[in-house]
């Protein structure tokens, strides 16, 4: 018994250095990660994406700015889904579709004798519709879904006996992957967000109040009519004709549809495409700009945070905070499909820059009901800063979606769109009604609202006691975790 102190000290001892050894390495390695975008970005003529500087234009840039649009954000696959079905129904001239992977059997919607994707697409094409869907072909070794076989097989099943045109698209870098998620009708309206039309590694149709499940899915789509949409349309076109080898016309450009201001961000690998031989990396751009113009709130909802560059911006904002009501909030997944570690290591530094000061608060949330819980895995891509820009797309915040694979997110300054999609989020995530949140500053919602939740339903969990309620604090973010981790995965992924 009495060697029991002294075995413990001397664990604990050893963890401690363990921890510092980990964390002076992974903060060197970061330091290389850095320095080797910043010198890929000079190279390719986008240094300026990473130079140094404070407060910006969130919708400056190279990223061109369209006047005169309609955007609405739509909600978990239960409001996404059958939108986007409702669009191909109406179609007059063509509907393109880019996906990370499309199950031909996918349902967009779940009323009884809904068509297959299949289904929707070739009954538009064989009312003259032109129907062309671009889909990554997958790895080029079977080390994960969806595979290149899985990939063939879905072509062929929405191919055969159809009118329907799908190419695959294999100009992916190594270990990287063709990710954007989009949707084009008639060049008049289109759909940028995360959702991907197959159950593949977890089924996106959901609702806001999240029903215990297997695995509930967050995720986010944006709807945009009006000038923007052109944008959406040349991208695919061009993926298009390099990839199918068809020409496309030019798409038209719509007539303003509403007064919001909109920007299409973009993530294009240098050395994928003629069209772009050195690359672009708008969506970086868009969020550097916008979280270094943050005054009052940071809110991100993404799958992933292990992007240096977006860290280092948010833990300069912790230590020197430009207003006492300065808040960062963060909706992450409980459980990464990978990554996790590595979100965490970034978490930890964020924590500490917080300092005690309660600036930070990262949250996950479950399904809760008839005494059940299961997980909700955020799949969300979403920034929002002060109410007065926002982003919903494709692209995660770490170095796969901001550097290397293909990615698609939709901007707006419009404050109108960005507070009432904020509102709406946080209602569901609370459990609260809009009405009962719209008056009050955000900091105090986060103060008085977002943290005792989540504090008293980990507390819950700690304590062995069911929980409550669907929001709780993100688990093992007390500490710096494998920090050697996520700088070491960035230079493999990135090398």
């Amino acid at each position: 018994m009495r060697r029991a102190g002294p075995i413990c000290s001397g664990m604990g001892r050893v963890t401690t250095f363990l921890d510092k050894a980990d964390e002076r390495l992974g903060d060197g390695l970061e330091r290389i990660l850095c320095a080797h975008h910043r010198r890929r970005l000079r190279g390719l003529g986008w240094g300026d994406v990473l130079a140094p500087g404070g407060a910006q234009d969130p919708l400056g840039g190279r990223a061109p700015v369209r006047d005169g649009n309609r955007i609405e954000v739509l909600i978990d696959g239960e409001e996404s889904l059958p939108a986007v079905a409702a669009a191909i129904r109406r179609a007059k001239s063509h509907v393109h579709i880019a996906n990370w992977h499309a199950s031909a059997d996918f349902r967009l919607t779940r009323e009884p004798g809904s068509p297959t994707l299949r289904e929707l697409l070739a009954e538009a094409a064989g009312r003259g519709v032109e129907v062309r869907v671009l889909l990554w072909a997958g790895p080029p070794f079977p080390a994960f879904q969806p595979s290149r076989r899985l990939a063939r097989s879905e072509r062929r099943k929405f191919t055969e006996g159809t009118d329907v045109r799908c190419v695959l698209d294999a100009r992916e870098r190594t270990l990287h992957c063709h990710h954007e998620k989009l949707v084009v009708v008639d060049d008049a309206v289109a759909f940028v967000g995360g959702v991907d039309f197959t159950a593949l590694e977890g089924d996106r149709h959901d609702s806001p109040d999240h029903p215990p499940r297997p695995i509930g899915w967050h995720d986010l789509m944006a709807r945009v009519e009006g000038p923007a949409v052109a944008d959406v349309a040349v991208h695919f076109c061009r993926r298009w004709t390099e990839v199918a080898g068809e020409e496309l016309p030019a798409p038209a450009v719509p007539e303003p549809a509403g007064s919001s201001r909109a920007q299409l961000l973009k993530t294009v690998p240098n050395n994928t495409y003629d069209f772009l031989p050195r690359g672009e990396f708008t969506v970086l751009d868009g969020y550097l700009r916008a979280l270094r113009s943050a005054r009052r709130l940071v809110y991100l909802e993404n799958q992933f945070l292990w992007s240096p560059e977006i860290a280092e911006v948010l833990l300069d904002k912790l230590r020197n905070p430009p207003d006492d009501r300065f808040r960062v909030v963060l909706l992450l997944p409980r459980k990464p499909s990978n990554g996790s570690d590595t979100t965490r290591g970034q978490l930890g530094r964020l924590l500490d820059a917080d300092d005690g000061n309660h600036r930070l608060l990262a949250t996950t949330i479950s399904a809760h009901g008839g005494g059940s819980a299961a997980p909700v895995y955020v799949h969300a891509k979403l920034g929002i800063v002060d109410d007065s820009w926002l982003t919903v797309g494709s692209a995660n915040l770490n170095e796969h979606s901001l550097f290397n694979d293909t990615e698609v997110n939709l901007a707006t300054d419009d404050p109108a769109v960005t507070r009432a999609t904020r509102l709406r989020l946080w209602a569901e995530h609370l459990g609260r009604p809009v009405s009962e949140l719209e008056d009050r500053d955000p900091a105090d919602i986060v103060d008085n609202l977002w943290r005792p939740l989540a504090e008293e339903q980990a507390e819950r969990e700690r304590r062995g006691e069911q929980r409550t309620h669907r929001l709780v604090l993100l688990p093992g973010v007390s500490r710096r975790a494998g920090r050697l981790q996520g700088p070491l995965r960035g230079l493999l992924v990135d090398g």
